[in-house]
């Protein structure tokens, strides 16, 4: 069975790598195109689900590199807004484990400037599942367009939210205080342990799930890196371990293990609704897929998810 469209709304973000320089005066920065999103999104369509963002597109150096990378992996663009503000930049700098430390450049760039008129005028009836999260949904102006935006396509298509928590742009009780109104229109929650930790800290996995469940997830799903996932439908839990790999960075690891676990569910005609058909073999077999896609992303430097044709290579040739 082919995958339905999967829609998802956010921003794209310039990720400056910081890299050796020629003299002490000068930092030297490696530019790629990210932005949590954006990673999902071409994720989806590297992996043969037809995939189509809104975002909105700064005419910039930066928004015509995203445009650059969004069309060369056959993302949908035609919903795009062209920005007249900035791009969203962050500088980035790895430690020994190849995790990154972000410092962002935010203030009014085009990725938070969402008008009601702008999404209006976008048809959903393609669509098998909305996808968002991260900071679109917390960033004003736009955070609260967002919502509506989501609460309307509920009634058609399954919702997936990633909160992506950067603390250094919003404060975590920002995304605290909006959590619970977003289990309410969520089927789908993905998020890291650090996120766990910001969102409900001292709070074990298994708790926040319950905690989830009960404000309207159906699916929670927490990625906890080197440890694997959990994953809880409904209450019922599992564990899926992470696929063993070279780490040359973990950027964009969670985003594309969201893109593995949606592609799955969508090529097996389980996204559309309420997710009513889903069982726990369903979930188990998604997350063991999505925890291949995002090692082939973390075998790679910055962003970079791996087309299908990569993931069956690496099967034929015996991989996990």
């Amino acid at each position: 069975m082919s995958p339905r469209q999967i829609t998802v709304l956010g921003e794209c973000v310039a990720d400056a790598f910081a890299e050796p320089a020629s003299t002490s005066n000068e930092l030297a920065l490696r530019v790629l195109p990210g932005g949590g999103p954006a990673n999902t999104v071409v994720a989806l369509a590297r992996l043969g689900t037809p995939a189509h963002f809104l975002a909105r597109l700064s005419g910039d150096v930066f928004g015509r590199l995203f445009r650059a990378r969004l069309e060369a992996s056959g993302v949908d663009l035609s919903d795009a807004v062209e920005a007249a503000e900035p791009s969203t930049l962050a500088v980035a700098e790895l430690d020994a484990q190849g995790q990154a430390a972000f410092s962002f450049h935010a203030q009014n760039t085009a990725d938070w400037q969402w008008t009601a008129k702008e999404l209006a005028r976008v048809d959903l009836s393609r669509a098998a599942c909305v996808h968002t999260g991260s900071l679109a949904l917390v960033r004003e102006p736009g955070a609260a367009v967002v919502e509506d935006f989501l609460a309307a396509a509920a009634p058609r298509a399954t919702i997936s939210i990633d909160p992506n928590v950067r603390p250094l742009l919003v404060r975590p009780e920002v995304y605290r205080a909006r959590l619970a109104h977003w289990c309410g229109l969520a089927d789908v929650l993905r998020l890291s342990e650090d996120d766990l930790g910001l969102l409900l800290p001292d709070t074990s996995p298994q708790r926040a799930c319950d905690v989830w469940h009960a404000a309207g997830a159906r699916l929670v799903v927490i990625t906890r890196g080197a440890d694997g996932v959990l994953a809880s439908l409904d209450g019922e839990r599992l564990e899926v371990p992470a696929v063993t790999t070279a780490v040359v960075d973990t950027v964009g690891a969670g985003d594309s293990f969201t893109a593995g676990l949606l592609h799955h569910l969508g090529a097996r005609g389980l996204l559309g609704g309420r997710l009513t058909e889903l069982g726990l073999d369903d979930v188990a077999e998604a997350c063991r897929f999505g925890t291949r896609v995002a090692a082939l992303t973390c075998s790679v430097a910055g962003p970079n998810p791996p087309w299908q044709s990569q993931l069956e290579e690496l099967t034929a040739a015996g991989g996990a």
